[in-house]
Formats: C-alpha cells, sequence, structure tokens
C-alpha cells in the first residue's frame, strides 16, 4: 500500500500538468458556446492554482495564451490587464515597502513603540499586535511577520534565562522565612512541593505561545485596514473597475481605509482578548505584572527591548528621507479625494467626470522619488573636503538601487494581479457572468445575510489549501454574477471575500512560525 501511494505521489504532478487539460475538453466540444470556453480556462487555473504544479505566477499567464487561442479575447485585449492602474498602484507600495524594509525605519518604529508601551505582558502582547498591526498596512503581511517574530523569541529567551535564578532567589527567601517560622511554638511549616515548578514552567510555555500567536494574528489584521496592506483587496479594486464600470472612483484608498480601520481596531482588539482568555486566564494578575517575578521579568524585557533598539543607532538621514517619502505618500492619497471635501485632483486634475490623477499615480510618484532622493547629506563644503571626499560624486547615492528592488520587490503577485484581471475582462467578455447571474436566481428568497455567511464560510474554507489571492481572483467574478439579484447584493457579497481572505491569512502565517 505505501508503495502504491508512493507511485502515485510520484507521478501526481505529471497527472494533473497534462491529464487535467485532456478530461475538460470534452465541455468544450460537446458546448462549444464562448462562455463554455472562458469556464474551461477559469476551472482548469483553479485546479492548477490549487495544487501548484507550476508556480501561482505561471498560471496567471495562461489567459494570454488560452483566450486568444479559443476566441475569447484577441491578445491585445488580454495583455493590456496585466498592467492596469491597481497594479501600479500595488506595486508603488511594494516598492515604498522596500524602502522601508531597506534603511530598517519599520524596526525602528516597532522597538521604539514597544518601549513606551511598557513591559507588562499583557500590555507588551497590546503593544506587539498594534505595531505589527500599523506595519503590515503598509509592508507585507509575512515581512512585518519575519520581522516581529525575532524580536518577541529574543525577548523570550532572555526572560526563560533569568527565570531560574530569579526562582532560585526567591526559593532561598522562602526557605529562610519558613525556618524562622519553625522556631516559633505551634508554627506549621509547609514546602512547596513540585507542582509549583511546573505551574511555573507551564505558564512560560503559555506566554511563548500568545506572544509568537499575536503577531501572526495581528499581521493578518492589519494588513485589511488599508487597500495595499494585502494582495485580495488590490484584487477587489481592480476587479470592481473591470466587473462595475459604473462604480468609477468608489473604492479608493481614503474611503476603504474609512471603512477598514474601525473594523480592523475591533478585530484587534478582540484577538487580544480571546488570546488573553485562552493562555492567560489562569495567571491573570501575574500577567498584568503584579509580584516581584513579575517585575523582575518587565526589567528583562525592556533591557532586550532596549538594547535592540541600541543596536539600530541614531536616526538616520536615510531614515529620514524614507519617513518623508512615506508621509507624503499617506497624505496624498488621503487628500486626492476625501470624498466629504475637494481634494487636490479637483484643483487641475479633473475635467467633468473624468479624473486625471488616481492613487496609482501617487504610488508611482513617489516610488520615482525613492530613486532619486539623497540616502546621505550632501556636502556643500568644499574647502574643507578630504581628498576622497572630492572625488567623490557631489550628489549622494538613492535611496534605492534597482538591484536591491528587483531582489525584494514579489514581481509574481503582480501577474498574478493580472491573471485575475484577464479572467475578469474575459468573463464579462464571453457571457459567463450574465449565464451564471441565471443560474443563482433561486436565490432570491435567501436572506442576503445568510448568504454572505456561506460564502464566506466557502471562501474561507477554501484558502485552507490555495493562495489567498488566487482564491480572490476565482470567486469574485462569480459573486460578482451575483448583480441579477436584488440591489446590494453585488457590492455586498464582492466586498466580504476580500476581508475574508486577509484575515484568514494569519493561518498561514502561523504555520510558518510554528
Amino acid at each position: 500500500m505505501a508503495s502504491a501511494l508512493s507511485y502515485v505521489s510520484k507521478f501526481k504532478s505529471f497527472v494533473i500538468l497534462f491529464i487535467t487539460p485532456l478530461l475538460l475538453l470534452p465541455l468544450v466540444i460537446l458546448m462549444p458556446a464562448k462562455f463554455v470556453r472562458c469556464a474551461y480556462v477559469i476551472i482548469l487555473m483553479a485546479i492548477y492554482w490549487c495544487t501548484e504544479v507550476i508556480p501561482l505566477a505561471v498560471t496567471s499567464l495562461l489567459p494570454a495564451v488560452l483566450f486568444p487561442l479559443l476566441k475569447i479575447l484577441d491578445s491585445k485585449q488580454v495583455c493590456v490587464q496585466y498592467m492596469k492602474d491597481t497594479n501600479m498602484l500595488f506595486l508603488g507600495g511594494l516598492i515604498m515597502a522596500v524602502a522601508v524594509e531597506h534603511w530598517n525605519l519599520h524596526k525602528r518604529i516597532a522597538l521604539r513603540t514597544l518601549l513606551w508601551v511598557g513591559a507588562k505582558p499583557a500590555q507588551l502582547m497590546l503593544g506587539f499586535m498594534g505595531v505589527t498591526a500599523f506595519l503590515s498596512m503598509w509592508i507585507s503581511n509575512t515581512a512585518t511577520t519575519a520581522m516581529m517574530v525575532p524580536i518577541v523569541e529574543a525577548m523570550l529567551q532572555q526572560m526563560q534565562a533569568t527565570s531560574p535564578a530569579t526562582e532560585a532567589g526567591l526559593g532561598a527567601l522562602e526557605l529562610s522565612d519558613k525556618n524562622k517560622a519553625g522556631e516559633l511554638p505551634g508554627s506549621q511549616v509547609t514546602f512547596e512541593g513540585p507542582s509549583e515548578v511546573q505551574q511555573a514552567d507551564c505558564d512560560r510555555r503559555r506566554i511563548c505561545k500568545a506572544m509568537t500567536l499575536c503577531v501572526c494574528y495581528a499581521a493578518s489584521i492589519g494588513g485589511t485596514a488599508t487597500l495595499t496592506g494585502t494582495g485580495p483587496n488590490v484584487v477587489l479594486l481592480g476587479q470592481m473597475h473591470e466587473l462595475f464600470p459604473a462604480s468609477k472612483d468608489v473604492v479608493n484608498f481614503a474611503s476603504w481605509f474609512s471603512f477598514a480601520f474601525p473594523n480592523m481596531v475591533a478585530m484587534l482588539l478582540l484577538a487580544w482578548l480571546w488570546l488573553q482568555c485562552v493562555y492567560m486566564r489562569s495567571s491573570f494578575k501575574k500577567f498584568w505584572g503584579c509580584g516581584l517575578q513579575s517585575r523582575n521579568r518587565e526589567k528583562v524585557a525592556y533591557e532586550v527591548l532596549r538594547e535592540e533598539y541600541r543596536k539600530l543607532g541614531s536616526f538616520s538621514f536615510a531614515e529620514a528621507n524614507v519617513l518623508l517619502c512615506f508621509l507624503l505618500m499617506v497624505g496624498l492619497w488621503f487628500s486626492r479625494d476625501p470624498g466629504f471635501m475637494p481634494g487636490w485632483v479637483s484643483l487641475a486634475w479633473e475635467d467633468g467626470k473624468t479624473k486625471y490623477a488616481t492613487d496609482a499615480t501617487v504610488a508611482a510618484f513617489v516610488a520615482t522619488l525613492l530613486f532619486i532622493m539623497p540616502s546621505q547629506r550632501p556636502q556643500f563644503n568644499f574647502r574643507s573636503q578630504t581628498e576622497e571626499e572630492r572625488k567623490a560624486p557631489f550628489y549622494p547615492p538613492a535611496l534605492l538601487t534597482w538591484k536591491v528592488t528587483q531582489e525584494k520587490v514579489p514581481w509574481g503577485i503582480v501577474l498574478l494581479l493580472g491573471g485575475g484581471f484577464a479572467l475578469a475582462k474575459g468573463c464579462e467578455a464571453s457571457g459567463l457572468s450574465e449565464w451564471m447571474g441565471k443560474q443563482m436566481e433561486p436565490l432570491h428568497s435567501v436572506p442576503p445575510a445568510a448568504i454572505t455567511l456561506i460564502l464566506s464560510l466557502l471562501v474561507a474554507a477554501f484558502t485552507e489549501c490555495t493562495s489567498n489571492v488566487a482564491t480572490t481572483t476565482l470567486f469574485l467574478p462569480i459573486f460578482a454574477s451575483m448583480d441579477s439579484l436584488p440591489q446590494g447584493w453585488s457590492s455586498l457579497t464582492s466586498v466580504s471575500p476580500s476581508v475574508c481572505q486577509s484575515v484568514i491569512r494569519e493561518e498561514e502565517l502561523t504555520a510558518g512560525t510554528r
């Protein structure tokens, strides 16, 4: 039996890659309609995405090959989907994140905030979660977790190393007191058994689990707050423009933030309370910093954080410029078209219903600035310069180089987004969206809340075995076909999957840190 399973496993990739297209061919032969051919491409891509027999980004290129060959869309219509306005927005955000990571600005912000929050376990956990969520709003969830987990581990290891010495000192003090108490008449001396030592060890394990999990949860939750915080949100933006052209600029950075940020804060607090209840309920006073041992742990944690912050050195010129570019980008995003007042786009870049500048314009502008802004202070005092300084170019190196950007930007996600936009365009052009909408007409009698719950659970289960971005790309055109249902259905069912993908991503991040 074992040999048979190994034999099947050996040829699994080959079978899925080459046999699947052949098995699906009768679908196209028996029903040669255009929407059936589009469904063939979607099913094939879904299988490839779920099994990952080839890289996800490569699977995303299949519409560029199959749509023209199957006469669904011509090549020009397909290829233009791979670099749309939304892709440029996401790419600009990724380049900004690379600059923040390259100059360790995210680590400085994290450590400075944690030193300000305090070192009591409960407060420290909330501090870790707040910092991680804030950083994951702007840089990738994975990069944020990869940066925060080593800080958590270093702090926990130092606390564990100092704990035996602290316990030995407390034990000696307790034994001395008990000996003195034994000299008094009628006194009863009770010695501590191994149960208290086991309880202390159990508490340490609990706090280690809670501190590690809180980072993973916070990174996933924080990514939902901004439009560029995680891939599924960008997929939603791009496919809304494609599937609902009349929506125009309804979803932009400011409108998404006003909708998602309160939701993110609520989820973050609920996750913190959940971790407190699951891992710290038995020693609530201890983890809130009551007692001598807790105060010693707080000192150790604070010293670890302060030492890590000291290693970063003083605030550099490059970090100041990166922070300036970051604040400029966020400020321009929020003030472009805030909704409650005219934005800067209305000054000179609006002509009737046409808005020439979008959030992607801001992202591209700031991304370009990162390759221009200097990483060192220019030297204007030419007389006192050394020989080496005179030979060096007057303008210092920029904050980013193309080599660093090329290595750190996840280019595969850009292709994945493009593949999703191509699928959405194919569904619309082939009539597949209209056909699926007609098949869903019996859902008129089902309450919207029940359908939303069912779809959320379905998508959540699906993301357990495939990529979040790929899942969003597949399901959004299907949910958008509910446009034929009562008013308000489309927006409801298209927004919920995106948020669901981002939150469920904690499963992947948690698995990566175990």
